[in-house]
């Protein structure tokens, strides 16, 4: 397995970690404290996508949004994922933790 390999299988740990926290937090009631973690871990597994295909992962929200681009510019079948990423950053990042109200009881089709 290349480094870039073995990062990508750590950066996927951590977003496996923060999707586990934020249940824990959903399930205690705390939907901010869950939204803000479901969204880190959307946003760690699409760093280690991008980690995994470029060898680079991404520092800020900002390079992870181009490097997500960039492979879906390439490879139509991440196109979706785009969207997907889009949608739960403006769900999870967006309303439900500026607003504190949303329905993360079920999980999204990740």
């Amino acid at each position: 397995m290349t480094t870039a390999a073995t990062d990508a299988t750590s950066v996927f740990a951590d977003a496996r970690r923060m999707h586990e926290a934020a249940l824990e937090r959903m399930a205690a009631g705390d939907i901010r404290d869950a939204a803000e973690k479901a969204w880190c871990a959307a946003k760690r597994a699409t760093d280690a996508l991008i980690l995994a295909r470029t060898g680079e992962e991404p520092r800020r929200s900002t390079d992870t949004g181009a490097g997500l681009r960039e492979i879906a510019r390439r490879d139509a079948g991440a196109r979706s994922l785009r969207a997907r990423y889009y949608e739960r950053q403006g769900a999870l990042d967006g309303s439900a933790f500026t607003s504190g109200s949303a329905n993360l009881s079920r999980r999204p089709n990740c």
